[in-house]
């Protein structure tokens, strides 16, 4: 049976840690952090109770503004995901384009390295920040639709699940998020800032969601037939959970982009006709 052991030393030689990924206090959050899966379940009750609590707040009242404090919320949050698709997209991709797919897909043979440990932290700890988003939408009175509050909530349970398991496939769970969020608070930036993006650029964005949730259930089902590889051990419950999550993403983000994008299109066409 063949081994996915051979390339840390070249990963960790192509991507060498900058200083702050080197934080000598992050192995004592580490063991916090693992033991945070726990924490997630209360975390997630509490922020789908603060929406019920803030949509009935907000009722009798008129959206507040918010520009300058939106503005500078997705700015922040767009040089993050910048930073983090930079880093993440880099180490994996020194192990693709070496030849080493099964590597990338097998990544809990890498999560003691430097690199992937501060990102794999940060990341899981962005997911709770990530939740000021539906803030945003509340306050401004802006509609809520079902497929962000439930993707929030079930990110951020499942983040924690696969951090605490060392998912194998968590690798790629996390490049691509970054890669995406990256675009996403871009354009969100831009929006806030009353700069106007093209036309284009919020379709592009839902195609890269949907894409992200149907790679990330092949990359699920590659890492499910890979398990008994050394350094790729996946269980049933792992296989189970990420399938199921992604799936349903992917045909809630499919859902929207042809309620958005799609059926305006069908009914301009009928009318014309």
């Amino acid at each position: 049976m063949g081994t996915v052991m051979n390339s840390s030393e070249d990963t960790e030689s192509l991507l060498q840690p900058y200083n702050f990924e080197r934080l000598e206090g992050l192995q004592d959050i580490i063991p916090f952090l693992r033991e945070y899966w726990a924490t997630s379940f209360p975390i997630a009750l509490i922020y789908l109770l603060l929406i019920f609590v803030g949509h009935n707040y907000m009722k009798s009242r008129k959206g507040f503004n918010l520009q300058g404090p939106l503005i500078l919320w997705s700015f922040c949050l767009a040089i993050f995901s910048i930073l983090g698709a930079v880093r993440t997209w880099g180490y994996m991709g020194t192990l693709v384009l070496s030849g080493r797919l099964k590597n990338t897909v097998c990544f809990s043979i890498f999560i003691d390295d430097s690199v992937t440990q501060f990102w794999s932290c940060v990341f899981l700890l962005s997911k709770i920040i990530e939740l000021g988003d539906t803030a945003f939408i509340i306050l401004r009175k802006r509609p809520l639709i079902f497929v962000h509050w439930y993707h929030h909530s079930t990110v951020l349970v499942f983040t924690s699940f696969a951090y605490k398991n060392k998912v194998a496939a968590g690798g790629w769970f996390m490049t691509m998020n970054f890669g995406v969020h990256a675009i996403m608070y871009t354009y969100y930036t831009l929006r806030a800032a009353k700069v106007k993006p093209p036309r284009w650029f919020p379709r592009l964005i839902t195609t890269l969601q949907i894409l992200q949730m149907f790679m990330g259930a092949i990359v699920v089902i590659l890492t499910y037939i890979w398990r008994q590889e050394q350094g790729c051990h996946t269980t049933v419950e792992h296989f189970f959970w990420s399938f199921i999550l992604y799936t349903t993403y992917f045909i809630l983000f499919a859902h929207f982009f042809h309620k958005t994008y799609v059926m305006p299109k069908v009914k301009a066409n009928t009318k014309r006709e």
